[in-house]
């Protein structure tokens, strides 16, 4: 476990090991408001107490009317910095940077109006949505509520932010093509939505504040992903955190044999023409499985996230040789739904005290 464990810095921020919590909405947390409950402080600095290298908090919304939940976490507005704050001082307490990721959920949001790079007709699992096609007076706006929403993460006291560039939300719109059928320069060059979002904040907050961004290795294709990681490294972007892109609008791939998912083949590829840090995702579950990823694939740092879920002190235990519990893929997942009882904790807690019992 010599690489799952060993030290290394993102922009002068030291990280103390090559775990990261990244992240995943804490369904059930909060409310209509947007605010910051003590479920989402106690969440966190348990995350950081289990010695995790990283956290990036989960999907927090730059607008109301941009959000993919009623409950979701804001940072729409100056009020929300001291609650963020709270977060920010329980994992700081804990000794471990936490970065946030700043959001707009587009076409898949919850709202009855719902705005995305070109009318689009969205077919999930939660039914039809209709997007539409946005006009260059709201690209600006939504643009503007991204650099004030860095401009309060930095305030409130993160390490960092990432932009949500993925899993089908607003940014991750505007660089498929297949979504975005634009005819102006946000069409022809898709890219420039975000890209005027990173120099915004740069001019917002101090130079060292990290600025990264969760993109899709295939958007639509991997080709599409790597050009998008060389273009994001020239203007400056601080790490990438690769996972999937526009799902059902893209064409993920990786080797016959490959042993992993594909994102993470995606992930190793884009390594392999960036120099900033990348980070892989994807059912990474054991100890062995995370340093095999760090070694074989050359990605600088692994996201762990229903493994921590299910064990807070994964870092920990897998440090010291015990088991860390599994993740059992739940349909729905316990954590989500009226009681939050997730089912690999239960396991977990009755391994451990078995092995108690034995001692």
């Amino acid at each position: 476990m010599e690489k799952l464990f060993e030290s290394f810095e993102i922009k002068g921020c030291p990280i103390r090991n090559r775990v990261c919590f990244p992240p995943m909405v804490y369904y059930g947390a909060g409310d209509d408001s947007g605010e910051v409950t003590e479920k989402h402080v106690e969440h966190y600095r348990s995350i950081a107490a289990g010695r995790t290298g990283l956290i990036i908090q989960e999907a927090t919304c730059v607008s109301r009317g941009g959000r993919l939940s009623f409950d979701q976490l804001g940072i729409w507005d100056d009020g929300k910095i001291q609650g963020l704050k709270k977060i920010v001082d329980a994992v700081h307490g804990e000794g471990c940077p936490i970065f946030v990721q700043i959001h707009h959920a587009g076409v898949v949001g919850c709202e009855k109006e719902l705005l995305c790079p070109s009318d689009y007709t969205l077919n999930s699992e939660k039914g039809v949505k209709q997007g539409r096609a946005m006009s260059l007076e709201e690209i600006r706006q939504v643009q503007q509520e991204f650099i004030a929403a860095g401009r309060r993460a930095y305030e409130a006291g993160y390490d960092g932010i990432e932009l949500h560039g993925c899993h089908r939300y607003l940014i991750c719109q505007f660089l498929n093509r297949r979504v975005n059928r634009r005819e102006d320069v946000y069409g022809r060059e898709p890219e420039r939505f975000v890209l005027e979002i990173l120099e915004g904040i740069r001019k917002v907050t101090p130079p060292d504040f990290i600025v990264g961004i969760r993109l899709g290795a295939f958007e639509p294709t991997l080709e599409d992903g790597l050009r998008y990681a060389s273009i994001l490294e020239e203007q400056g972007i601080d790490f990438l955190d690769i996972s999937y892109g526009f799902t059902g609008e893209d064409e993920p791939q990786a080797p016959e044999g490959y042993p992993y998912q594909a994102c993470i083949y995606g992930a190793a590829r884009i390594k392999e023409q960036v120099s900033v840090p990348v980070f892989a995702v994807n059912s990474i579950v054991t100890p062995q499985m995370a340093e095999e990823i760090l070694q074989t694939q050359k990605v600088d740092m692994v996201d762990l996230c229903r493994a921590v879920m299910v064990d807070n002190n994964w870092v920990n235990d897998a440090r010291a040789g015990r088991s860390t519990g599994m993740c059992r893929r739940c349909s729905p997942c316990g954590l989500r739904v009226k009681g939050g009882v997730c089912a690999g904790k239960v396991l977990l807690e009755r391994e451990r005290a078995k092995e108690e019992q034995t001692c």
